[in-house]
């Protein structure tokens, strides 16, 4: 069984990203995979510093996070934009991920063989988009495949229903049809 772990790049209660993931993750379940929703405010981590990875190692809920990615096949990512990039925090948990545990491991191996598909949501008129070009580059320099099929949400304080759901159906089958889409792409 295809194995899935969920997140956005927001803490943020309310997030509509959180709210994105959440669609595309249902969209992936359907599809048969077993999915894992995280929500990356249970996983605080400090600043990336090689001072202080020396003199401490890899903080726990890095060693955490690592632990998710590594039993996972496959990604849903769904990231807010901030000032046309992505946020500090999704690329502070990436660049922890990233690190190598022991001198045993080898750098990047929780991204090792994974593929992965983007979203976004923003109350602006292209819904986050330009954010998710430099995560598409980062992902790939990681070494994660990235499934050129993405959406964007604008007008996302309008966008969702109370419950959480698109307001717009067809929307809401579009980005549940990207986790399926996920779901296909590994079963490949």
């Amino acid at each position: 069984m295809v194995k899935i772990l969920a997140f956005a790049g927001s803490t943020r209660d309310e997030s509509f990203n959180k709210k994105l993931v959440r669609i595309a993750a249902s969209g992936a379940e359907v599809a048969g995979a077993e999915i894992e929703v995280l929500d990356l405010k249970d996983y605080p981590m400090p600043l990336m510093d090689e001072d202080f990875e020396t003199r401490n190692g890899l903080p726990e809920k890095a060693i955490l996070f690592k632990e998710k990615l590594l039993k996972s096949d496959g990604l849903i990512i769904s990231a807010p934009e901030y000032n046309g990039s992505i946020t500090p925090l999704l690329k502070n948990t990436l660049d922890w991920a990233s690190r190598a545990g022991s001198s045993e491991e080898k750098p990047l191996s929780a991204f090792k063989d994974k593929t992965a598909i983007l979203m976004s949501a923003s109350p602006g008129p292209w819904g986050g988009m330009r954010g998710l070009v430099p995560l598409r580059m980062l992902l790939g320099n990681l070494g994660v495949t990235v499934i050129p099929k993405y959406r964007c949400i604008s007008s996302a304080y309008s966008a969702f229903a109370e419950e959480g759901s698109l307001s717009d159906p067809k929307l809401q089958k579009a980005v549940e049809n990207l986790g399926k889409l996920l779901v296909q792409t590994l079963e490949r």
